[in-house]
């Protein structure tokens, strides 16, 4: 049998990128073209936006999904319930509250034992957004903004790896920003949290290598999704319980907190769980760190790119170097 090189990581990331402009026609004018046929896949964050919708199309292309969500009973797991069983999907819902060590104790081992002990793919996509400059948000909004968007990924990522280390096998899709790269003033600690995502998800990389276990950062760009709605709730509230001379000193960053509504951003929000499923469809050990997500401008790819490069010509020559050559070739 004549000997097939194995594509390198440029190259899949390269083809992966032409396919994923490809893609949204494609599902649009014949549906659902790949398998996801024998993955189990547990999201958090599923009552709106990229994580009921990605929980739908998973399981429209044949994964088992656990979609989990805060605060149940409510309308949202209804209505998604309802969604899968009016198309057949193998779709289950389960209660996880990303910011409570016993909610997410009880809620993951709910969804191993639905499951069958096993889940190989897990989409950390939980996450809230609090705006204002940075001496306004007081420790109320820090601690809620830090618990949920970074604390929240580490109890999910200790709670789930364990059993993904003893099949040898598993992938982590961790739901950055372009904002985990540029920083925008006024934006709060939206960029510190998603910073700190990167930075955690990419440690993560390497040191999952030996346990056959992907990782992959996905950096969307601003998708009109019911994000804005929550963000003005507790932006708003942070806004009431500040100091007016505070808000006052930061002119015009404060004017506009609670307000936001995201008008404007056309984009689709299926182009994110359209690029997780694409990935997931790759070789293990094939799949890119960091995939830039939107229709329009994407200004961390550059970034990205000389992260790569600067991690490679720091640490490739030494003793961790397969472990970051194995991320980054």
């Amino acid at each position: 049998m004549p000997h097939r090189p194995n594509p390198g990581r440029r190259e899949l990331i390269a083809g992966a990128a032409a396919l994923a402009a490809a893609v949204p026609a494609l599902l649009h004018a014949a549906g659902p073209t790949a398998s996801l046929k024998g993955r189990t896949v547990l999201i958090t964050g599923c009552s709106s936006g990229f994580g009921r919708i990605g929980a739908l199309h998973y399981a429209a292309l044949g994964a088992k999904v656990i979609a989990t969500m805060r605060n149940m009973p409510r309308p949202e797991a209804d209505s998604l319930a309802a969604e899968a069983a009016k198309n057949r999907l193998d779709l289950h819902i389960v209660e996880i509250d990303v910011t409570d060590d016993a909610s997410v104790a009880a809620g993951t081992a709910k969804a191993l034992e639905l499951a069958g002990g096993r889940i190989d793919t897990l989409v950390n996509n939980a996450g809230v957004g609090i705006t204002g400059p940075v001496e306004v948000q007081d420790m109320e909004a820090t601690k809620l903004i830090f618990e949920t968007n970074v604390l929240g990924i580490h109890r999910m990522l200790r709670a789930l790896l364990p059993q993904m280390r003893a099949a040898k096998n598993g992938q982590v899709f961790n739901i950055s920003s372009q904002l985990g790269r540029v920083i925008v003033p006024g934006g709060g600690h939206y960029s510190a949290t998603k910073f700190a995502v990167e930075a955690l998800s990419e440690q993560l990389a390497y040191e999952l290598v030996p346990h056959g276990i992907d990782v992959t950062i996905i950096q969307p760009g601003g998708y009109p999704t019911r994000v804005w709605v929550n963000r003005n709730i507790y932006t708003g509230a942070l806004k009431e319980r500040s100091n007016p001379a505070l808000l006052a000193a930061y002119e015009p960053f404060t004017r506009g907190m609670g307000t936001e509504d995201g008008s404007g951003r056309s984009a689709d929000p299926a182009d994110v769980p359209r690029a997780i499923a694409e990935i997931m469809a790759m070789p293990a050990g094939k799949r890119p760190l960091r995939r830039a997500v939107h229709p329009g401008n994407k200004p961390q790819e550059a970034i990205n790119r000389v992260s790569a490069e600067v991690q490679l010509a720091w640490l490739g020559g030494g003793a961790l170097g397969p472990l970051v050559k194995a991320v980054h070739d």
